[in-house]
């Protein structure tokens, strides 16, 4: 398969997930810790933390731990990995939607 990347699987089994999601749009805005992401999801901090494991196993985000306390980051590097992918299947996309719409246009225009 010409556009198969092993990189994307990871990160969109990642992304996948609504928690997940959720966890890499709050660190959008800044490190946090553990604690912190776990607040507005009603689960048990060990289920919460395997979303956490699925997401730094994939690259997605970082952490480190001061004492008692772990932080996350994210890593925009494996993002732009599907970023960049979407992009040139959306440039696909509408190349066909625009070829598409010329033909329906010639068509209409030559039973006129």
């Amino acid at each position: 398969m010409d556009n198969y990347i092993p990189a994307l699987d990871v990160v969109f089994h990642a992304l996948a997930d609504p928690t997940r999601r959720a966890v890499i749009h709050r660190l959008g805005s800044g490190e946090a810790t553990v604690s912190e992401l776990a607040i507005p999801h009603n689960m048990a901090l060990p289920s919460f933390m395997k979303h956490l494991q699925v997401l730094e196993s994939g690259g997605l985000i970082k952490s480190h731990k001061t004492g008692r306390v772990r932080t996350c980051q994210i890593v925009p590097l494996k993002l732009a990995v599907a970023e960049t992918w979407i992009s040139k299947e959306r440039a696909v996309w509408e190349g066909r939607a625009e070829r598409l719409a010329n033909y329906v246009e010639n068509i209409a225009s030559e039973k006129k």
